[in-house]
């Protein structure tokens, strides 16, 4: 009987376990050439852990394909085999605000279906059009939505106001807005998305790194987020990757980004 109760709990507890797919999302400051062997160690080591990656300010020229190879690269070493997709460059107004986005991913974990593509809607109306990919987990699929929006001086709710649109759009998918949006969650904006079923998996969380500590506190801004629809998928844990605090200053972490990563571990349903 205690051996019948015991290969039951076990199996609860692994079916659960298995149940489970972490995603992270990442606006890395100009990904790029510039970034330097020791400057990607500690990207990698910051991510690793996690089993979908969403990056944002990936340089658009050769330099930033280049640099999410390299990364790559790097996590290949540290014991799991990882993938990767790099969008093209975004159809931006100006080649200063052109960049690329990327996903990497454990192909043990999940599968990517299909190619990933740059959102075609509304390539007029938003700078950086959203990247988007679809993975299966388990026999059950998420579109993440990998988003970089103009800066707060540009006004980045003019492009956000547009998401709302994307679940008509794509009726089928299961979509997770993701990425920095230069603004919070509690802007009026995201109002339109959280009347049709959505949500933010953080609230006053700030997630981008002052030029200089204020009293020990080194972040700025609540920028970056998730959005998911609970009726979707469950958030188990998520939190934040404070890779700043291993520097001596946080100017010395600026070279590596001016955001952190920041990362949920979701059950679809």
């Amino acid at each position: 009987m205690l051996l019948k109760k015991f290969l039951f709990f076990f199996l609860l507890v692994t079916c659960f376990s298995f149940s489970q797919v972490s995603v992270c999302t990442w606006n890395i400051m100009n990904l790029g050439k510039s970034k330097s062997d020791s400057e990607l160690m500690v990207m990698a080591n910051a991510i690793k852990s996690y089993d979908i990656i969403a990056i944002q300010e990936v340089v658009a020229g050769y330099g930033g394909a280049k640099a999410v190879s390299r990364l790559v690269a790097i996590l290949n070493t540290k014991g799991a085999k990882w993938e990767y997709v790099i969008s093209n460059p975004t159809t931006s107004i100006s080649t200063s605000s052109c960049e690329r986005y990327a996903f990497i991913w454990k192909p043990s974990i999940v599968k990517k279906i299909g190619n990933c593509w740059l959102d075609q809607n509304y390539q007029k109306e938003i700078d950086r059009e959203p990247f988007m990919g679809t993975f299966i987990y388990k026999g059950k699929s998420i579109t993440l939505v990998s988003f970089h929006a103009v800066p707060k001086k540009k006004n980045p709710a003019s492009e956000i106001k547009y998401f709302k649109f994307f679940p008509n759009l794509y009726p089928k998918l299961n979509l997770v807005f993701m990425g920095d949006f230069n603004c919070p969650q509690s802007n009026s904006v995201f109002f339109s998305i959280k009347k049709i079923g959505f949500t933010s998996v953080f609230q006053n969380q700030k997630t981008s790194l002052r030029q200089k500590c204020i009293n020990n506190d080194c972040l700025a801004s609540e920028y970056d987020n998730i959005f998911y629809k609970p009726t979707n998928l469950e958030v188990l844990k998520s939190g934040i990757v404070p890779f700043y605090t291993s520097f001596k200053s946080v100017k010395e972490a600026r070279k590596i980004s001016d955001h952190i990563p920041i990362w949920s571990l979701i059950q679809l349903k």
